[in-house]
């Protein structure tokens, strides 16, 4: 008798808890590619690197990894942009000079706005 009731208890909370999971995931992975504006780097495209990076089971974000060569160092900024349906890959150019706008995080700089400069 106890098990007929306790059971689907159990089984109820642990839908409920997984339903949350994925609403919190879904909401951090739409939200992956806004960055705040706290910094700007100018610099030269010297090598681009792009690849699709499993978020969350069924979801995905695309990932580019530029190399900037600034006036004084090489800076590794990423752009980070949740794969939807309506997803638009943006392409860069070796050899470009950006402005990009973003924030420094783990030695890394993240963006999601640029300039594309005039030479």
């Amino acid at each position: 008798m106890v098990t007929a009731i306790v059971i689907p208890i159990i089984c109820l909370y642990f839908y409920w808890l997984t339903k949350k999971e994925m609403k919190e995931n879904d909401s951090t992975w739409a939200n992956a590619g806004h960055v705040q504006q706290e910094a700007i780097l100018i610099g030269e495209i010297k090598s681009i690197i792009e690849e699709k990076q499993r978020f969350y089971y069924h979801r995905y974000i695309h990932v580019q990894s530029l190399r900037l060569q600034t006036e004084t160092k090489l800076i590794t900024v990423q752009k980070i942009t949740p794969i939807t349906k309506d997803f638009q890959k943006v392409s860069f150019k070796v050899g470009e000079v950006i402005r990009v706008y973003g924030m420094w995080k783990d030695n890394k700089f993240l963006f999601n706005e640029y300039v594309i400069e005039k030479r």
